[in-house]
């Protein structure tokens, strides 16, 4: 599991290597909603490099049930913009068994292997529901983790209220909605679509509204970022977080595995 994904990772690294992160100005920004604007400048990207490409780390908890108690976790992902992909490693424990997934999306497929000890295989997702899925997660991480990459000309964007924003995020022939949450300060705060399904085994998927509330900011690399979040899906008999995660580090334009 770990060597396919860094094979994947090698191969996306190689095919962006040409890449030159260019300068990320007031005129890139101005065609943005106002709230929008806000929230670049609050995080600091105006004046830094814009993003090519990112590498992150999360420790956490995740589970599969409401009823269950949360496993231990730590993943890494490594996420490419102009030809969206994300490379998606986790491993995680209970009672001191790994299980081991790869969340790998890239040319609008997405695909979500998981198995336990590395060998026998509990979850094998594919199809429509996780490439849609895949690309609401996928913009989803430029909101919080990449947000110098919200200039992106595939994102149409509608002002709904002063704390609101409504957007579509469209890869090739896969469009996906969210609504963005914004507190007074200018950070965003909660990011909700109803484009992404909920399933644990690759075979049965559900359509709940997806939530993922951010935990609390804190200043790395020189920029003002979200530390951490919850993954909640909102059943009809209430809301159910099946993930915690906390940011442990964070490298934008990488050139190298690592």
């Amino acid at each position: 599991m770990k060597k396919e994904y860094r094979r994947a990772v090698l191969k996306a690294l190689e095919s962006t290597k040409d890449q030159k992160p260019e300068i990320l100005t007031e005129a890139d920004i101005l065609h943005l909603p106002g709230q929008v604007q806000k929230y670049l400048r609050l995080v600091g990207v105006v004046g830094k490099e814009k993003i090519n490409n990112f590498r992150a780390e999360f420790r956490g908890g995740i589970r599969s049930g409401p009823a269950e108690k949360f496993m231990s976790l730590r993943s890494v992902q490594y996420n490419f913009v102009k030809d969206p992909v994300r490379l998606f490693h986790i491993v995680a424990t209970k009672m001191g068994i790994p299980a081991i997934g790869n969340h790998i999306y890239r040319d609008q497929k997405a695909t979500m292997v998981i198995k336990i000890l590395g060998l026998f295989t509990v979850s094998d997702a594919r199809g429509w529901q996780m490439d849609q899925g895949e690309t609401v997660t996928v913009f989803n991480d430029m909101c919080f983790i990449a947000p110098a990459s919200l200039i992106d000309k595939r994102i149409e964007w509608k002002e709904t209220d002063p704390e609101r924003v409504s957007a579509r995020f469209t890869n090739g022939g896969i469009s996906v909605t969210a609504d963005l949450i914004f507190n007074t300060k200018g950070e965003l705060v909660d990011f909700i679509s109803t484009d992404r399904f909920e399933t644990t085994d690759g075979k049965n998927y559900f359509n709940y509204p997806w939530s993922t509330p951010v935990t609390g900011y804190t200043e790395i690399n020189g920029y003002h970022l979200p530390v951490g979040a919850k993954l909640i899906y909102k059943h009809p008999d209430g809301n159910f977080c099946y993930g915690e995660f906390t940011l442990v580090s964070l490298e934008y334009n990488c050139r190298a595995y690592r």
